[in-house]
Order: C-alpha cells, then sequence, then structure tokens
C-alpha cells in the first residue's frame, strides 16, 4: 500500500513561525506519511496580471499539490480577527482555472496565535472562506493553540497535553476521513 500523501498550509509565510511548527507537529502525530509544506509567497491576485501572464507556477505547484494530497492541513495565524492576507490570496489563486483541487479532499483545520483564543476567530472565518471549494472539512476537535510562542520545546514539539491530545485525536479523525 503506498504511503499517504499529506500537504500542509501554513498562513504564516515565516520560515519557522509557529503555525508552521504546528502543521508539522499535526503530520508527525498522523504518523507514516510523506509530508509535504506548501509555500503560497504568492503575489497579490490581480485579474489584470492573470489575463496578461496566466497563473503563476508556483500557483499551479501547489493546485497539484492539493489535488495529488490523500488530505490536506491547515494552520491559520490570527490578523486582525481574520486569517491572513497571504492565506486568503493563495485561495483565491487556486480558485482560479478549471480544475477543483478541493473538492471532496479531507482538510483538517487548525490555528495558532500568541492571544489567549489562540486564533479561533481566524479558524472561524477560515472555514467559511472553503466553503466554495466544497472539501470535507473535519469539525473537530478544535485546534486553537493559545500563546503559541511558548508551546513549543527546542525541537520544535508542543509541551502542553491537552493540545498534544488534542491534535493527536484531530489527525485520528484525518485518517478515518481519508479511508472513508
Amino acid at each position: 500500500m503506498a504511503r499517504l500523501k499529506l500537504l500542509g498550509i501554513s498562513g504564516s509565510l515565516r520560515e519557522n513561525a509557529t503555525n508552521s511548527m504546528l502543521l508539522r507537529e499535526g503530520a508527525r502525530l498522523f504518523g507514516e506519511c510523506d509530508y509535504t509544506q506548501a509555500k503560497i509567497n504568492f503575489p497579490l491576485y490581480d485579474g489584470d496580471d492573470e489575463t496578461a501572464n496566466g497563473v503563476p507556477e508556483a500557483v499551479q505547484t501547489l493546485a497539484r499539490q492539493i489535488a495529488d494530497a490523500d488530505a490536506v492541513i491547515i494552520s491559520t495565524p490570527e490578523y486582525n480577527k481574520g486569517p491572513s492576507g497571504a492565506l486568503k490570496n493563495a485561495l483565491d489563486w487556486v480558485s482560479r482555472g478549471d480544475h477543483h483541487p478541493w473538492a471532496n479532499k479531507p482538510v483538517a483545520v487548525m490555528s495558532a496565535a500568541a492571544g489567549r483564543a489562540g486564533g479561533e476567530r481566524a479558524q472561524m472565518v477560515l472555514r467559511g472562506f472553503m466553503v466554495p471549494f466544497r472539501p470535507r472539512i473535519l469539525q473537530g476537535p478544535e485546534i486553537h493553540l493559545a500563546g503559541s510562542g511558548n508551546a513549543f520545546d527546542d525541537n520544535g514539539q508542543l509541551t502542553g497535553e491537552m493540545y498534544i491530545k488534542d491534535l493527536t485525536a484531530l489527525m485520528e479523525s484525518l485518517r478515518t476521513e481519508i479511508a472513508r
């Protein structure tokens, strides 16, 4: 049996962002798989630019990665009570074209933020952004990693027992959803 392909999309562009760390922890707790973390540092969507130059290769790569993945995990920071502009821009770009890589794709959504709500509002808004794409978004357990700057050890692993338990359960649910 082929190894499952898991794609991670971080709403933060920073290399060592806590959302990227949370995705890597999710992949670790998911278990044996081929994990890839997507790059979403795209130009701002502009219809005139798309008409003149087409969809950028980096966007086409992300669309292929989504289509090829058995499941996708997304982690968003919270900027002004919503997901990052970079993440929304990536979703907008991927929506262009005749392909529908998100359709029926199992997706787990989570968030990590410095605040005490752990990005809960951003995650709710992100779930709304995903509706037109028709993925199979898991409903829980919800992961809202609060105080995320202090939630990982020096090796990048989660330190909070509750978060580890819930993230493990979410990844188990994702495996079940893939098999469905």
